[in-house]
């Protein structure tokens, strides 16, 4: 009996990350999957730690006629997220801004983040969507760092846009087969990722 137990806990770790990736499809059919994505989007440009990847990729494999509108509408929101970061940091660094930082033990993280716009100012709104730094910290930072806010929208815009478009036509021209793909392998990119994501933590502390 309990070397059956053993087993059936051994396949459900090993299912893991399938059976997510299937609830999540589910939450993307559901008839207020729109607003869920925006809200996701808006706040983890501001403060929240998932990125809306995980919901706008499902949502796309699900109704692939509106890729490009999903994509549009976590661009818009994650832009409008930002700024509100930029507010925080602007005007409420003290009082949200840095209990934001040290919530995710990011203080090294927004250091770095500073010193990144010293040198290549608002330009590094650009790429900051591409970067494992989490998004939120360059929208408070600039902020902080007093950028002007229509080229931090601009660079927002850009920037956040390439990366979710990039996404959406991935999968809209990818289809079933990168469905296929994704269910097959989902596991083993889970748990590589979070292997990774842990060796990296060990090196890095």
């Amino acid at each position: 009996m309990g070397t059956l137990r053993a087993v059936n806990v051994r396949a459900g770790l090993m299912r893991l990350f399938q059976n997510l990736y299937d609830k999540v499809l589910v939450w993307s059919r559901h008839r207020h999957a729109e607003r869920y994505l925006g809200a996701l989007s808006f706040a983890e440009s501001s403060f929240f730690p998932i990125p809306p990847d995980v919901m706008l990729a499902p949502m796309v494999l699900a109704q692939r006629q509106r890729a490009w509108w999903l994509a549009a509408l976590t661009t818009l929101t994650s832009v409008i997220g930002g700024v509100a970061g930029y507010l925080i940091g602007r005007f409420l660094f003290d009082q949200i801004g840095q209990p934001v930082v040290e919530l995710y033990h990011a203080q090294e993280k927004f250091e770095h983040v500073k010193a990144l716009f010293l040198e290549y100012g608002i330009w590094i709104v650009f790429i900051a969507g591409f970067t494992p730094i989490p998004y939120k910290l360059f929208t408070i930072t600039s902020g902080v760092m007093s950028m002007a806010l229509l080229p931090f929208v601009l660079a927002s815009a850009i920037g956040r846009g390439a990366r979710f478009f990039l996404v959406a036509g991935l999968l809209y021209f990818g289809g079933e087969r990168f469905e296929s793909f994704l269910r097959q392998w989902i596991d083993v990119l889970g748990w590589a990722v979070l292997f990774l994501a842990g060796l990296a933590f060990i090196i890095l502390k």
